[in-house]
C-alpha cells in the first residue's frame, strides 16, 4: 500500500497519461493553527476529482468550483504555477473552516512533461530522499539528491520542497500481534516486512501488502540497511532470533528500535547486549523496551497499538525520557515507561 504522498503522485501522473489536465497542490506556508502542515499534496483534475488533501474539504471544495468552471487554466494561467492564500481575514477563515488566524498559502502547478514526477516516483521506490526545485516563473523542475525530508521553502521565484521514501516497518516474528500491527502500519501508510524463519510460525501466515521473510533477522537487517525512514520491532521473546538482528539495527539508521519482552527480561536482554556482546550504552539508550506506550494494553490488538503509537510519536519527533538508566554496571527500567502488559 501505498503512502499517501506515494498515492497523491502516482494518481496525478495517471490522470495526466490519461489526457486530462491535473494541477499538484502542495501547502507551501502555514501561520497560526492550520488542518495540514506544510507539505501536504493534493492532485486535482479538470473534472474536479481529487487525492489527497490540503485542508480537510473546504479549500478543496473551493478549488474543485474554480477548475469545474474554467478549468486548470482558471487558477494557474499560461501553464505556470500560482501562488494561492487562504484564511488571511476572519471571514475567509470563517468560510474555508480555518481555525482563528490560520492561513494556508498554497502552488498550485499544471502537470506537464517538465513536473518530472516519474522521476521522483522512481527515486521514493528506491528510498532515496529527493529535493524538489519549481520555478514558478517556468514550471521547470529540478531534482536532487538530499540528505532527509524537510520543510517547504517557498520564494518570489521558487518551491523547493522534500519527498522522503515511504516509512517502512519492519517486525522480527510472525504471530497474532505481528498481525494485528501490520493492519495498523498498513494503513497509516508503511510499507511492511515480516520476518521469520521458522516454518511453524511462519506457515500459513500471509496478509495482503505485507512482505513476508524467511531469512535469519539479522541478515535481513544487513541486507535492507535501515535508513532514518525506517522502524524494527523484535515480536519473538527468542534471544537467536532477536538480539543480533536489534544489534545491526541499533547501529544502523532507523529512528525506532523496539522489542517486547517483560521488565526483567528487558534489563537481561539489555545487560546481555551490553556485557556479551559489546554494545555502546549510547547505542542501548535508544532501544525501546518493552515496546510500547502506557495505555492499559492487555489484548494482542491493544499491545500492536501501544507499539504503533510510539513508532509514529518517535517519527514524528516526540520526545520521550531515557528508557533506562545505569546503576553500577546493571541496565534497570524506568517505571512510568513501562507498558501495563509488561510485567
Amino acid at each position: 500500500m501505498d503512502d499517501l504522498d506515494t498515492l497523491v503522485l502516482r494518481t496525478a501522473l495517471g490522470w495526466h497519461a490519461t489526457g486530462l489536465s491535473v494541477a499538484l497542490v502542495t501547502v507551501a506556508r502555514t501561520w497560526g493553527s492550520s488542518p495540514r502542515p506544510p507539505g501536504s499534496l493534493m492532485a486535482i483534475n479538470g473534472q474536479g476529482e481529487t487525492v489527497g488533501s490540503v485542508s480537510g474539504g473546504c479549500i478543496e471544495d473551493d478549488l474543485i468550483q474554480r477548475i469545474q468552471e474554467g478549468g486548470v487554466r482558471a487558477v494557474c494561467s499560461a501553464d505556470t504555477p500560482a501562488v494561492l492564500c487562504y484564511g488571511i481575514s476572519a471571514d475567509q477563515a470563517h468560510r474555508f473552516g480555518l481555525p482563528c488566524g490560520g492561513t494556508v498559502e498554497l502552488v498550485l502547478e499544471p502537470i506537464s512533461k517538465h513536473s518530472r514526477l516519474d522521476e521522483l516516483l522512481l527515486a521514493c521506490q528506491q528510498r532515496r530522499s529527493t529535493e524538489r526545485r519549481l520555478d514558478l516563473r517556468t514550471g521547470q523542475v529540478e531534482l536532487n539528491e538530499a540528505r532527509r525530508d524537510g520543510l517547504p521553502q517557498l520564494d518570489d521565484t521558487q518551491l523547493t520542497t522534500y519527498l522522503g521514501p515511504q516509512a517502512r516497518l519492519i517486525l522480527i516474528g510472525a504471530g497474532d500481534l505481528s498481525r494485528f500491527m501490520c493492519q495498523m502500519a498498513l494503513s497509516l501508510g508503511f510499507e511492511v516486512i515480516v520476518c521469520d524463519p521458522r516454518e511453524a510460525h511462519r506457515s500459513g501466515w500471509q496478509m495482503d501488502g505485507v512482505i513476508l521473510s524467511h531469512e535469519m533477522p539479522d541478515d535481513l537487517i544487513l541486507r535492507l540497511r535501515p535508513d532514518v525512514r525506517t522502524a524494527v520491532v523484535a515480536l519473538t521473546h527468542d534471544p537467536k532470533l532477536d538480539d543480533l538482528a536489534l544489534i545491526d539495527a541499533l547501529q544502523s539508521g532507523a529512528f525506532y528500535v523496539g522489542a517486547i519482552g517483560s521488565r526483567r527480561n528487558t534489563a537481561l536482554r539489555r545487560e546481555r547486549l551490553y556485557t556479551h556482546f559489546g554494545l555502546p550504552e549510547t547505542d542501548l539508550q535508544n532501544l525501546h523496551g518493552p515496546a510500547g506506550m502506557y495505555i492499559g494494553s492487555k489484548t494482542p490488538a491493544e499491545i500492536a497499538l501501544s507499539i504503533m503509537a510510539e513508532v509514529v510519536a518517535v517519527k514524528n519527533g516526540v520526545q520521550f525520557p531515557p528508557p533506562v538508566q545505569v546503576a553500577e554496571g546493571k541496565f534497570q527500567l524506568e517505571q512510568p515507561t513501562v507498558p501495563a502488559y509488561a510485567v
